[in-house]
């Protein structure tokens, strides 16, 4: 009896129904384990509603990259989409995430970057290891050539979907970087993780997911995407374009994305409890023992192995939280002061004038001046010392997903009259309207120190600290806290 499919009811998107295959690969340890990795780190803290996992996220991106696949293929018999390259597509959606650790984001770009200085390491690439693993583990290359897959031609297209071109030095010689597709299938390529301007279906899954969890309204309609979405040559490579009267509705994807960061991801409190619980990570490293495939390995180097790393969720919170060990004491200590609010103040935000270069070295260097930045008129006022560990500097950067550039300057669209034929559209062909910057910096300071006279204290250190580097006047926290 040929195997079945199934149906899943998610909330963003309905009945969803996929692939006997994907369901092997949903079945399977590797898989299973996105269940307990939070969407949005610590947003859960902040959002009560935020507590969707990456689980969800994984099908909802398989789903949208069926959905796209096959509407190009329905629209455009004559791309020669075959049913190998729509079942590629979908597996690529579901296992783009397979790589994330705790607490999302939070792992790969605050905890593993100062765990392990030096190393060049993104979810992405443990997304790659973590689906061999997978494959292997769960004896899976038989079930794919069952439904007719071509092993390593498929396995390596479904991979380079995820991250881009993975041997890069042969093929570029020959103009085109990948192997597991040809030149003639390069819109495939754009599908689940779009290089060239970032319009995919994993925003379009997230930003629908995200504000639904977080009750934010979602002002992007990426059904509208579906519907117009169409292949044209540009530049003799096949690339996805979309109508040209869709062009406002991109903008209002990028904003959505800009305005989540603003007010989720990027939020004050959320971004102080990320740090604060990569503190206690750091402190908790030596100390946790995680069993993999060539001995013991610690939270840091669990992701030099897909044995131990499969293992490694966000339950090492509750781990280190509930643990007696004494040499975990540091580390509860900061968890339980999240866990009970006791939070590091945040005394406000400020703009550089010009683009920064943020080192750790930088922000080591800003929290001892900050430390230093006495104000000139304090007489009078309680004095307070402020060390430069009493300070934490955090910037963050907010654009449209491609640093100062306007990704819609990288779009391709179409007209009604003649679908063939690929153009761009100019901002001023738009709306005068547009934003006339496109990425900002964003400079929050914080106080671990707690008590009233201290964080006094700093928020004039602060201040004086802001007039000392010609930055804008300071302003309090972001937009206030629902928890």
């Amino acid at each position: 009896m040929a195997e079945q499919g199934k149906v899943f009811n998610d909330p963003i998107h309905g009945h969803v129904v996929l692939h006997p295959l994907l369901i092997r690969i949903i079945d399977t340890p590797q898989f299973q384990r996105l269940r307990n990795i939070k969407q949005l780190g610590g947003a859960y803290f902040v959002f009560p509603g935020a507590s969707h996992n990456r689980f969800e996220h994984s099908i909802g991106v398989c789903h949208l990259a069926g959905q796209l696949v096959k509407a190009l293929n329905d629209r455009q018999p004559e791309l020669l989409i075959s049913p190998r390259d729509i079942l590629c597509v979908q597996i690529a959606g579901l296992c783009h995430d397979l790589g994330h650790g705790p607490f999302s984001h939070m792992f790969d770009r605050s905890f593993i970057p100062a765990a392990r200085p030096g190393l060049t390491w993104k979810h992405e690439k443990a997304s790659l290891d973590m689906f061999d693993y997978l494959v292997e583990q769960n004896e899976l290359e038989p079930v794919m050539e069952q439904h007719e897959l071509v092993l390593l031609e498929d396995l390596q297209f479904i991979k380079e979907q995820i991250a881009g071109p993975l041997d890069t030095n042969g093929a570029e010689a020959e103009g085109w970087p990948y192997k597991g597709r040809q030149k003639d299938k390069s819109f495939l390529y754009e599908i689940v993780a779009n290089k060239i301007n970032g319009i995919d279906v994993d925003k379009w899954d997230y930003f629908a997911r995200d504000c639904y969890h977080l009750g934010i309204k979602n002002n992007f309609d990426y059904q509208r995407c579906l519907m117009f979405a169409r292949v044209c040559e540009v530049d003799g490579q096949k690339q996805i374009c979309t109508r040209d009267k869709e062009v406002g509705n991109l903008y209002d994807m990028f904003h959505t994305r800009n305005c989540l960061h603003r007010r989720a991801y990027q939020h004050s409190v959320c971004n102080i409890i990320e740090i604060m619980i990569t503190e206690a990570f750091l402190e908790a490293d030596p100390h946790i023992q995680i069993e993999g495939s060539e001995g013991m390995f610690t939270l840091s180097t669990a992701i030099d192995d897909m044995e131990a790393y499969t293992k490694l969720t966000d339950h090492v919170f509750e781990q280190i939280l509930h643990s007696p060990s004494v040499e975990l004491a540091q580390s509860r200590r900061i968890l339980e002061d999240i866990v009970c609010r006791r939070l590091y103040k945040c005394l406000g935000r400020t703009n550089p004038r010009e683009h920064l270069e943020v080192t750790p070295a930088a922000i080591t260097d800003w929290e001892e001046e900050l430390s230093e930045s006495t104000p000139q008129n304090d007489q009078g006022v309680p004095d307070v010392h402020l060390q430069p560990e009493d300070f934490k500097v955090d910037v963050i950067s907010l654009n449209y997903g491609m640093k100062d550039k306007n990704p819609i300057n990288k779009v391709q669209f179409y007209c009604k009259t003649d679908p063939t034929k690929a153009f761009q559209i100019s901002d001023d062909q738009v709306s005068r309207m547009l934003p006339a910057v496109f990425a900002e910096q964003v400079i929050r300071v914080y106080c671990k120190k707690r008590d009233g006279e201290s964080v006094a204290a700093a928020k004039r250190h602060f201040v004086q600290w802001c007039e000392n580097n010609g930055f804008t006047t300071p302003t309090d926290a972001d937009i206030t806290s629902p928890a």
